[in-house]
This record gives C-alpha cells, structure tokens and sequence, in this order.
C-alpha cells in the first residue's frame, strides 16, 4: 500500500490532474525516503483566511501563510506511545494555501504545479521531523526537497 493520502480541495479550484500531480509527488517522497511500511496524511487546501486562522491559533502568527504541517508522531515526555499490530503510521496533517501558492509562483517565476508540489514536499518532510530552525537543518531539508522535485521532474 505504502503512503495513503486523504484530500479535500475546500478551495474547490484545483483540477484532478494538479491533484493526481501532488499524489505521485508525496507518493515518490515517500519512497525516496525509503520509509518502510503503511502510512497516512491528510492533505487540506485551503484559501488564505482559513490559514491565517490556523497560523493565528497554533502558531501565535495572526497572517495567512503558504503550508503548516501537524505531525502527529511528535512525542512529549513522559507519552505513552500507542503500539499496533499491523497498523499504519498516521504521519499527520499538511494544509496549503492555494491563493498564497498561486502568489508565490508568480513571485518566484515558476508554474503553480512547481510550487504546489514544493509546498507538499516541505509539508510531508515536516510530518517526517525534518525542519529549519537553524542554518545545518535549513540546509539539509531544503537539499532533500530539491532532490526529491528534481528526482519527479518538477523543476523550475
């Protein structure tokens, strides 16, 4: 089975083939993590006043942005993991803001289809615990996200 993808469009303005894009694209981000196994994420897209609203409540940021991502493998001390025969990673939640990736490739002077794809890929490395708070990590997450759009041939 490998990665399984629940997605809703709220925006109701992507085409089945900009979807079915971004499918492969997180399904070949999987495998070229050589993540072994079944696993799950969901995928929203949404306009900019519903990010802004999330961005606002869970990040403290009260403005719209292009992707968040809500990892569900993250522990706390002292958590208590939940072990299952034969059950999937659940890996999480990446939402996009269409209108913000829409902006952004006109900013950066690539397709829509490009930068949709980089913004689920910065999301799914999310989920994966990859980040860039500091200049080593920025480095090596957006290294893998370039290798990864490269490898599926979405480049600029």
């Amino acid at each position: 089975m490998g990665l399984h993808i629940d997605y809703i469009d709220e925006t109701e303005s992507l085409d089945p083939e900009q979807l079915e894009m971004v499918q492969k694209l997180l399904e070949f981000a999987f495998t070229y993590q050589k993540l072994d196994g079944d696993a799950e994420l969901s995928l929203s897209f949404v306009n900019n006043e519903q990010i802004r609203d999330l961005n606002r409540i869970y990040r403290g940021k009260d403005q719209p942005t292009d992707v968040l991502s809500f990892a569900l493998e993250e522990t706390v001390e002292d958590e208590t993991g939940i072990i299952g025969v034969d059950m999937p990673r659940i890996l999480g939640d990446i939402i996009i803001s269409v209108p913000k990736a829409k902006s952004q490739a006109e900013e950066y002077g690539h397709s829509f289809e490009r930068e949709l794809g980089f913004l689920a890929v910065h999301g799914f490395l999310h989920l994966l615990g990859y980040d860039h708070q500091t200049d080593e990590e920025e480095k090596e997450m957006f290294g893998i996200q370039e290798e990864i759009l490269k490898g599926f041939g979405l480049t600029r």
